[in-house]
């Protein structure tokens, strides 16, 4: 994005950051795997060099910026031709979709027990005070 000869502008950096956060949380669908795939960027060697250059979304300080982490996984995968060979199977496309789903909905199911539990714990150790406050138990 700079321009020739030069470097690169503030604005510049910060247009180049939204568009490949953008790009890479993209990645985290199967769907949009399949496209890429089957319209041959994964056969590209300019395109394939740009998926190892992204790899540095796994640094911890961009990373924070994500929404979507498991775009990782998949940027990960990305970097093996068999992965980038499959993917065009739409087959193989609704089996990541539904293992992703299901992730997702035990992980919520199972996040979603833990913070009650542990709110259930919270509530359990706040004690009412002579004063009408509350204060924890030591335990």
């Amino acid at each position: 994005m700079a321009a020739k000869g030069g470097p690169e502008t503030e604005d510049q950096q910060k247009l180049r950051f939204q568009v490949e956060l953008e790009f890479v949380q993209c990645l985290a669908n199967p769907n949009y795997l399949n496209f890429l795939a089957q319209r041959g960027y994964f056969k590209d060697q300019v395109f394939i060099n740009y998926l190892k250059y992204l790899l540095y979304w796994k640094e911890p300080e961009y990373a924070r910026y994500l929404k979507y982490p498991m775009c990782l996984y998949f940027l990960d995968l990305l970097q093996y031709e068999h992965f980038r060979r499959e993917v065009v199977s739409a087959q193989c496309t609704k089996f990541i979709d539904d293992q992703q789903i299901l992730l997702w909905q035990h992980y919520t199911r199972r996040r979603t027990r833990l913070l009650q539990s542990q709110a259930e714990q919270v509530q359990n150790q706040i004690a009412p005070n002579t004063n009408g406050q509350s204060q924890p138990q030591k335990t």
